[in-house]
């Protein structure tokens, strides 16, 4: 009989060796973020000298801007899915060398497998994995979005096996007699800094801790205004985190005492996320942390389970609203420039939940340059979405939306005192505008 290390030496390959492994028609799915398995995605040009056609990459953010995403004569070879867009997938998009998938982030899996099996195309997953221990387990590290969902439907699993990388808890342990080749790689596990935030992330900041409660459980997403949030939440008491991604702020919650996670009402004690990237404080939290569960997204994401925790808030950037209150959170003059991600179903599960709220935020306005080199300031909150605007969450969800103007609470009005409570929010530059505009639409 092998003993686990007998096992794991069996499996050892070149990235080139397991990208061997490929066949004609193989949908291959990435890890998310951080959890991309670098050395593989590097790597991935080699399928033109094995002879492979038609086979899909599927990633979600990826974070590097690998040359394989630019190269033409990878057409018909490997042609390129995305769930959520990056800087190098926007630039690719306008190649024609990737298309965004519409999704929602708790059904997409199931229902781009059920179009695999519809085409007879064999599911792949690539992914980082921590080192194995003494009696053969890996983990996932920083992302269990889909990947342990794969693991289990029986896609041919590759893995990046990485000492940078940290042990996790949860849906994240995999045996490696459950992996069918192992690459061994050393890169540095991605580093996210956090930015100082504005002055204007700091006023809506404090709008949003102003309607958290102690005793709330909290979805925090990334970026200038989410950072802004959690400072000020430092003076709550007995929070929870319920969430998708696991912050660099979230650690200072934890540390300050202000997330104790007591009283969520489902997964007491634990903090409770699907992925994380930040600084190596970070990753030196998560490590071997019981008290940090990474699930699948299926369930973080899950309006019905996001619903059970108590008291639970939900904090999602958005890019423009309109006046109904539809919020285009993921495209940029029509263009894609993210992806849905789980806004739309924490936006669901945070008015199911006991005393939960659903919170929208962004500033007010933005500008461009006209073609003189002249700054031209455009209001956020719009009478109609831009052309070709994918709408994230629809008008019948919207719950709060905050400006560093103030709150505009949607919850049950009309479409006329909907308009009414945005435009007091918006920048007052663009107030009468609005107004006028939505009387020429009947918006009353």
């Amino acid at each position: 009989m092998q003993t686990v290390q007998e096992i794991y030496q069996s499996k050892v390959k070149t990235a080139n060796e397991a990208l061997d492994l490929i066949q004609d028609g193989d949908y291959i799915f990435s890890a998310q973020a951080a959890g991309e398995p670098t050395e593989i995605m590097s790597h991935l040009q080699h399928l033109k000298e094995t002879g492979v056609k038609g086979c899909h990459l599927n990633t979600c953010l990826p974070l590097k801007d690998y040359p394989v995403f630019h190269d033409q004569e990878m057409k018909g070879i490997l042609d390129h899915n995305a769930w959520f867009m990056s800087a190098g997938l926007r630039k690719a998009y306008k190649e024609k060398m990737v298309s965004p998938v519409p999704q929602s982030s708790t059904s997409i899996l199931r229902k781009t497998l059920s179009r695999c099996e519809y085409e007879n195309w064999r599911p792949v997953v690539i992914c980082t994995v921590s080192p194995m221990d003494k009696r053969g387990y890996m983990t996932l590290s920083v992302s269990a979005i889909y990947e342990m969902d794969l693991i289990k439907a029986g896609a041919l699993v590759l893995v990046e096996v990485n000492p940078n990388y940290p042990k996790t808890f949860g849906d994240t342990v995999v045996h490696v007699s459950q992996v069918d080749a192992i690459v061994e790689s050393n890169h540095p596990i991605p580093i996210s800094k956090i930015a100082p935030y504005t002055e204007t992330d700091a006023t809506i900041g404090k709008y949003i801790a102003n309607l958290i409660e102690d005793g709330s459980t909290i979805q925090l997403g990334i970026g200038n205004i989410p950072n802004a949030v959690a400072n000020e939440l430092k003076k709550k008491k007995h929070l929870g985190i319920h969430t998708e991604m696991f912050t660099e702020t979230m650690v200072d919650l934890i540390e300050c005492g202000a997330v104790d996670n007591s009283q969520k009402g489902l997964n007491d004690g634990y903090s409770v996320c699907s992925f994380t990237m930040g600084t190596q404080r970070l990753y030196d939290f998560i490590d071997d942390n019981p008290t940090i569960l990474f699930k699948s997204c299926t369930y973080t994401n899950d309006p019905y389970t996001i619903g059970k925790n108590n008291k639970f808030v939900s904090i999602n950037a958005t890019l423009e609203v309109d006046l109904y209150g539809q919020a285009a959170s993921e495209t940029v003059n029509g263009l894609p420039w993210s992806g849905t991600g789980g806004q739309s179903e924490t936006v669901q599960g945070a008015q199911m939940s006991k005393g939960g709220k659903s919170i929208l935020a962004m500033h007010s306005t933005y500008t461009t340059k006209d073609e003189n080199g002249n700054e031209v300031l455009h209001s956020k909150i719009v009478s109609a979405l831009h052309k070709n605007a994918a709408v994230t969450t629809s008008r019948n969800d919207t719950d709060y939306v905050v400006t560093e103007y103030g709150v505009a609470w949607l919850r049950g009005l009309t479409i006329g005192e909907r308009a009414k409570a945005l435009i007091k929010i918006a920048h007052p530059a663009f107030r009468d505008q609005l107004t006028k505009e939505a009387e020429e639409l009947c918006i009353w």
